[in-house]
């Protein structure tokens, strides 16, 4: 499909399109659940996104076109948007909205959209179309912001105009991502570290278990209360303001502080995993793929018996990689309750490793998850030739 844009292009519009762009998805390695908590994510971009391609017209009008939804929208230039419905195209108007407010001057644009990553997956479908139309915007009317700029007004339009509470790490992730590295990235500050992450041998392999996610929001708030509650009794003792300011042998000392056992196993799991983003990064950085599988697979075990935002069909993936000599390690990635898990699978056996584990999946959980083969790729760019 992406090789016949261009032809798509002039199919709908009856003119070539002047411009092409694309955001990638994204996968967080390792490092769950402590972007709340002032702690280190390593998300990476994937080699899945969204296509952007635009050319000018002199109608005064924004025409959005998509060839994975069937919806589409004409809507005039004007001072403010708001959101309609659940359709695809509000995360493009919210990008636009934030565009005009901010005083910057826009034409009409002809755009067509077309995304390959699986929708509702939690590879950060919403991120890659904000980020993909905010890049796009800034480079054809010169707008002047910075990358940093679009990723904060993108996770903006998440908030305010779409109303999703997510944080910066999927924004982020998606614009700063590089070829073969990962994103060591303080969700606090913003500091970040490019962490070299030659895969070698090796695929990211990515299991939609095609769970819906009805649990993630409502738990997800829980789990925030819980931290802060943690939070507030080792502030008793400790001056701090995130609970990922001390490591785990800190929290030994003082966890007395915490009376609740189930608050107890939520910080512990945030305080761990921090320490083992670190561990995760000299891992990567020393080229140990044994010692990064190693830690996925910890951090899975303290997302299901501490964080417990796992779930039988993310288990069930985790079960199965164990037991494949081909793969590194594998764990859930996401807020849980469904979603994606990731393995670390060698190049040449993952034809076989997806066949193994759709039929262990499938006998476990009675319906077929969706896997897929992805590298670490770039971040959002414009592109010379979709064809490529």
């Amino acid at each position: 499909m992406k090789n016949n844009l261009h032809q798509e292009f002039i199919k709908i519009f009856n003119k070539e399109a002047d411009n092409a762009y694309f955001s990638p998805g994204r996968v967080n390695l390792i490092g769950e659940h402590i972007d709340y908590n002032g702690g280190l994510v390593m998300p990476c971009a994937i080699t899945f996104g969204t296509y952007l391609l635009t050319s000018p017209n002199e109608d005064g009008i924004f025409r959005f076109r998509s060839l994975n939804f069937s919806e589409q929208k004409d809507i005039p230039l004007q001072i403010s948007y708001e959101k309609t419905g659940e359709n695809w195209f509000n995360f493009p108007i919210g990008v636009i909205d934030r565009f005009i407010k901010d005083g910057h001057p826009l034409k009409g644009l002809d755009m067509l959209f077309y995304g390959d990553i699986p929708i509702g997956s939690g590879l950060s479908s919403s991120a890659s179309i904000e980020v993909v139309t905010s890049y796009a915007l800034n480079d054809l009317f010169n707008s002047g912001y910075s990358k940093l700029d679009l990723v904060k007004l993108s996770k903006d339009v998440e908030n305010n105009f779409i109303g999703v509470n997510c944080g910066i790490m999927d924004q982020f992730a998606v614009a700063f991502g590089e070829k073969n590295k990962a994103l060591m990235l303080n969700c606090d500050t913003l500091d970040y570290q490019a962490v070299d992450s030659n895969l070698g041998d090796y695929v990211l392999a990515i299991i939609n278990t095609n769970k819906p996610r009805k649990l993630a929001e409502s738990k997800y708030n829980e789990r925030v209360e819980e931290c802060q509650a943690a939070l507030m009794a080792l502030q008793q003792q400790l001056d701090i303001k995130y609970l990922c300011e001390i490591n785990s042998a800190t929290f030994e000392q003082y966890k007395h502080l915490i009376t609740d056992p189930v608050v107890l196993k939520r910080a512990k799991h945030v305080i761990e995993e921090n320490d083992r983003v670190k561990l995760a990064a000299t891992a990567l950085a020393d080229n140990n793929l044994t010692e990064f599988g190693r830690l996925m697979y910890a951090s899975h075990d303290s997302l299901r018996d501490l964080y417990e935002v796992s779930g039988v069909e993310l288990d069930a993936v985790a079960e199965y990689s164990k037991t494949n000599p081909d793969v590194a390690g594998a764990r859930m990635t996401g807020a849980g309750f469904g979603g994606c898990a990731i393995a670390l699978v060698k190049g040449d056996a993952f034809d076989k490793f997806s066949k193994e584990v759709t039929e262990y999946y499938t006998q476990k959980i009675g319906y077929a998850p969706s896997v897929y083969s992805s590298l670490i790729g770039d971040g959002v760019g414009e592109l010379a030739s979709v064809a490529n």
